[in-house]
């Protein structure tokens, strides 16, 4: 068979060879992924009971072994269900911005459905008010300023009065954003649990909105139900880490709708209504200043998640376009200025993790075996479904690098296709990838990445835009039935 063109609505996927032996690989990559994960079980629990260093019930994942049944299985099975047999087709009909606030609104559904497996409070109000949550110290950020010039002396496990472990374990814009909602007379483990369901859920909508930027409306359109059904909404509504995740991610679509939105010459008089033309011209540069600030909040959410900036190195590799560069520095600067001049030190307060991490079961969790079970928790967040469409991203990964190099002839008789919108996800996809390897190399997540690479998660999901429709429904389910089994035979730690 040679080599040929589909084309999925606008999108243009390069076909493999052999469309039969393609999908067969997809099905060994996802069974190489579901055995990666049963090997990190089985070895993970042999290690576990031979000296208790691995300090997790369930390797690879931070929970235990309890099957059970909750308030929200029905609900759970039903927007599985109703997203497995009419997601493909809304995505592709539903007007965009419908689509886009649909899209949201069943990410938050299916989230919110899997955590209330657990019941309310268990699954809910409970999650952030644990001895090793945010909500436990609300009280001692009464006076901010103090607090904040104080923050890196509580750092340490030794330290006089130190802070539970997330809050050491991140700069202080993430205890903020609870003692923000306290103030707003939003308290309590209650609403902290509701802030991270809604804005964890708008992670798909943000994803979707960066997709259509840089590749095409069609790869968003076919991207959207996995969006919806990620695995990862185990953890994203029951989790702080759900909410980085929506931050970096909105800070990455303003970058890619800054980087591509085109503001063009001025039409001719009449032909634009007044201010129009002004107001087009100032849209990118609020998007760029945006998105700085969100980028700024996220150094600020979590030490780690200065990678995300690797992403964003590829949002303007795509879009071919420096031009955000000087607002974006200057709204992520005026987040770093405003914390220093606040007191709080950003590489002191690292530096200070490093230390307390190694206080802790840092010290005794083998590198050995996490440097790859971290992988088998990628796997669970980001699905088999996932793990097919990334081998197909590998695949293409040498041709789509390619044509995106610089052409240094710009004339009518240069050589070769521009980049397709498959190969603008291929290298988006790859620099989530990066980011996600790069973390993992570290050392500095040494188990509890399933919570962890949260913010990681979504990009890889994009790439499932690359799976054939005639295959949709069979990984959707995939997808959906992963999470479920998770949520009802395991108590998850987040």
């Amino acid at each position: 068979m040679t080599h040929r063109e589909i084309r999925p609505g606008r999108a243009t996927f390069r076909a493999e060879p052999d469309q039969r032996a393609a999908c067969r690989a997809d099905l060994l990559a996802a069974a190489a992924g579901a055995l990666l994960v049963a090997l990190a079980a089985v070895i993970g629990t042999v290690i576990e009971h031979a000296n208790g260093s691995l300090h997790v019930n369930w390797p690879p994942l931070y929970a235990s072994w309890f099957p059970h049944l909750g308030p929200g299985t029905p609900a759970a099975v039903a927007v599985a269900v109703l997203v497995i047999a009419y997601g493909p087709p809304l995505a592709a009909r539903l007007p965009w911005r419908a689509l886009v606030l649909t899209g949201w609104a069943a990410a938050l559904s299916w989230t919110t459905a899997l955590a209330l497996i657990d019941g309310w409070q268990t699954g809910v109000a409970g999650r952030l008010t644990t001895a090793y949550e945010y909500l436990t110290v609300i009280r001692r950020f009464d006076d901010l300023g103090p607090a904040l010039r104080g923050f890196t002396g509580h750092i340490l496990n030794n330290a006089p009065d130190h802070w539970p472990a997330h809050v050491a374990g991140h700069p202080p814009a993430a205890i903020l954003t609870f003692v923000g909602l306290d103030r707003l007379g939003l308290g309590g483990g209650a609403w902290a649990g509701v802030w991270c369901l809604v804005t964890g859920a708008s992670t798909a909508a943000a994803v979707l909105i960066a997709l259509r930027a840089l590749t095409d409306e069609a790869t968003a359109r076919r991207a959207a139900p996995y969006l919806v059904l990620a695995p990862a909404a185990v953890w994203m509504g029951t989790s702080a880490d759900g909410y980085f995740a929506a931050v970096a991610a909105w800070s990455l679509a303003l970058l890619a709708l800054a980087a591509t939105r085109r503001t063009g010459p001025r039409p001719p008089l009449g032909g634009e209504a007044p201010g129009a033309s002004r107001r087009s011209a100032l849209l990118p540069a609020a998007a760029a200043l945006g998105s700085g600030l969100l980028l700024g909040l996220t150094c600020y959410l979590s030490y780690g998640l200065t990678l995300i900036v690797l992403i964003a190195a590829a949002v303007l590799l795509l879009a071919r376009s420096a031009r955000p560069l000087p607002l974006v520095a200057a709204g992520a600067a005026a987040v770093a200025v405003a914390f220093t001049l606040s007191g709080f030190d950003w590489w002191e307060g690292y530096r200070l993790l490093v230390q307390r991490y190694y206080q802790g079961a840092a010290a005794v969790r083998p590198y050995a075996y996490w440097v790859w079970g971290n992988l088998a928790c990628a796997v669970l967040i980001t699905g088999l479904a996932t793990v097919a469409a990334l081998r197909r991203t590998l695949a293409a990964a040498p041709a789509a690098l390619r044509q995106l190099r610089p052409r240094t002839d710009p004339g009518p008789h240069r050589t070769g296709p521009p980049p397709t919108p498959a190969d603008r996800l291929a290298v988006l996809v790859l620099a989530a990838l990066l980011a996600l390897l790069v973390a993992d190399l570290s050392g500095m997540s040494k188990a509890e990445t399933e919570r962890i690479w949260l913010p990681f998660a979504p990009w890889l999901l994009a790439a499932c835009a690359r799976l054939p429709a005639s295959r949709r429904r069979h990984w959707l389910t995939a997808q959906a039935v992963l999470p479920l089994l998770v949520n009802h035979l395991l108590y998850t730690g987040w």
